[in-house]
């Protein structure tokens, strides 16, 4: 990995390049900024598709007339395929309305959903209706299938007639990915982590909005579980979350957020959760306060229920406190990318030492070979696609420090793989063995950081065998006091590259079939939702010699 070439930090955003023909993409971007919704939709086909859940039907349910605006928490749309791609929006008159209900009648709602490859939504090439249900929080997930392989498109969605008493929802913008096995010359994606509505504003994401951008990877932390903090920027809307009311209303606060609401529109996403959309820490059926398994794995049922409620998720609805969320993506020739789950499965933490510390000396039970963070299947499913992968980049979506990381006096965070020993060992094989690069983007830490993944921690001189790029946070904070302690540690690791503990943002990575380079962009402030933004550092890194 090259050294870090860090430009002076200018104000302006990077410059958009021109899109697609027939659409805009400031044009589009206006819109988004605006609020405003599309023009007149023509309607071309009934091609209909859904996916985990929502119901699209040729007799829709009778027209409900529901007197204020559903649409109030956006758009969205991910996990694109070469031909298809998730719609989702969620209907909420009244998003924090009391029992989770967004303000909805306990009834079915017909809504119509269009695709068009223009941004005035003229050029309709799928159509269909979907149900929103009020067993799933009136949240609509729709598979757009028919759709053209590295192609720009626009969506809408509708309830009853605009013209006549109905509402019509933002517009999004979406793509799809290019077909497997093609040549890819170029795939640009930002990933972020960590979006804490109390440490401040997220003022990342309308800079994100305007980046010249394929794709959004979002590694967890969507949320954040507990209750108010009187000294915070803004508030949460009630006590810790513990049943499915609770959750739908924290995401529906979080929804609500103009700038994350811009990035969802501008870019389809591929998310993964980490523990804060359940409860910090938690490992499996195991809480962190001690709370039995049984009523814990309530709690998480309710929090994958709401999660899935709310994403873009081309996944089936949960089953009680299950969901298989670890999935994985063809992008050309050009790549691969993994998407993990290291929550749901893990063994719990080891090696405490009492201080009530979230990091301890590693002992002897972090190297049992039988302790897990990916859980049988997973692993399984991980290392054998990892040397199986023919494509020139191996692009690892991963929630927590892959890096063997010392943070002070030979302490380690255990909640990392630092604590997870020989589910890290195979998975580090199994990139060694692949013919593909491979890439991890991180998150949850509240940090910017690179680092070369050794085939021998305890020998700097030992092959490289990929990088790790660890994202900073969106909102939430690295505690100050500590992170001049981590940097002066991080210097002292010699296949660390950089480590920022102090501002907040996102990366973004661009792929050729010969280098990736690693942008990393920050806020002045979340203290204000306008912050400006600027490159602190960017990497590149050689295909052949990362």
């Amino acid at each position: 990995m090259a050294a870090p070439n860090r430009p002076p930090r200018p104000r302006n955003r990077l410059a958009l390049p021109a899109p697609p023909s027939g659409l805009s993409r400031r044009g589009f971007l206006g819109l988004v900024v605006a609020g405003v919704a599309a023009g007149a939709v023509g309607c071309s086909s009934d091609d209909e598709g859904d996916a985990g859940g929502t119901t699209t039907t040729a007799a829709p349910p009778p027209a409900v007339e529901l007197g204020a605006d559903p649409f109030t928490l956006g758009v969205a749309s991910g996990d694109p395929l070469d031909s298809s791609v998730i719609l989702w929006t969620r209907l909420a008159i009244d998003p924090l309305a009391a029992g989770g209900t967004g303000g909805m009648p306990d009834v079915a709602v017909p809504v119509t959903w269009r695709v068009a490859t223009d941004d005035s939504a003229a050029r309709v090439v799928a159509s269909g209706t979907a149900t929103a249900d009020p067993a799933l929080g009136h949240s609509v997930h729709v598979d757009a299938t028919g759709l053209e392989p590295d192609t720009w498109y626009t969506y809408t969605f509708e309830v009853g007639d605009p013209a006549d008493g109905g509402y019509r929802s933002p517009m999004g913008r979406t793509r799809t990915l290019p077909a497997p096995g093609a040549d890819v010359d170029r795939f640009a994606f930002a990933f972020g982590s960590c979006q804490n509505w109390q440490s401040g504003y997220f003022s990342p994401y309308p800079h994100l909005a305007e980046e010249d951008l394929d794709l959004v990877v979002f590694l967890g932390d969507y949320i954040y579980e507990n209750g108010p903090d009187e000294d915070a920027v803004r508030q949460h809307d009630g006590p810790e979350i513990f049943d499915l009311a609770a959750y739908r209303n924290r995401y529906a606060l979080y929804k609500g957020d103009a700038g994350l609401q811009a990035a969802h529109a501008a870019l389809p996403w591929v998310t993964t959760w980490d523990d804060h959309e359940v409860d910090n820490n938690y490992a499996d059926d195991v809480h962190e306060g001690g709370d039995p398994p049984e009523e814990f794995l309530a709690r998480r049922a309710a929090a994958y229920q709401a999660y899935y409620e709310h994403l873009p998720l081309r996944v089936q609805p949960p089953d009680g406190p299950d969901l298989r969320i670890y999935r994985s993506f063809d992008i050309g020739a050009l790549a691969t990318l993994f998407v993990l789950d290291t929550r749901q499965e893990r063994d719990d933490q080891v090696c405490d030492d009492g201080s009530g510390l979230p990091a301890a000396p590693r002992c002897d039970d972090a190297e049992d070979p039988a302790r897990t963070i990916l859980g049988d299947e997973q692993r399984a499913w991980l290392t054998e696609g990892l040397e199986a992968s023919t494509t020139s980049w191996n692009v690892v979506a991963n929630q927590v420090v892959l890096t063997d990381l010392p943070i002070a006096g030979g302490l380690y965070n255990m909640d990392q793989w630092d604590g997870y020993v020989a589910d890290r060992q195979a998975v580090l094989d199994a990139m060694a063995a692949s013919s593909a690069t491979p890439i991890v983007v991180t998150g949850d830490i509240h940090l910017a950081g690179a680092a070369e993944l050794k085939a021998d921690w305890a020998d700097p001189d030992s092959a490289t065998i990929g990088v790790e790029l660890v994202g900073t946070s969106i909102s939430s904070q690295f505690p100050l006091d500590f992170a001049p302690v981590v940097e002066a540690v991080a210097e002292t690791v010699p296949y660390v590259e950089y480590v920022n503990a102090t501002q907040r943002g996102y990366c973004m990575v661009e792929l050729t079939p010969d280098a990736a380079t690693a942008t990393y962009r920050v806020v002045d402030s979340t203290a204000t939702p306008d912050a400006a933004i600027a490159t602190d550092a960017t990497f590149t890194i050689p295909r052949d010699a990362p």
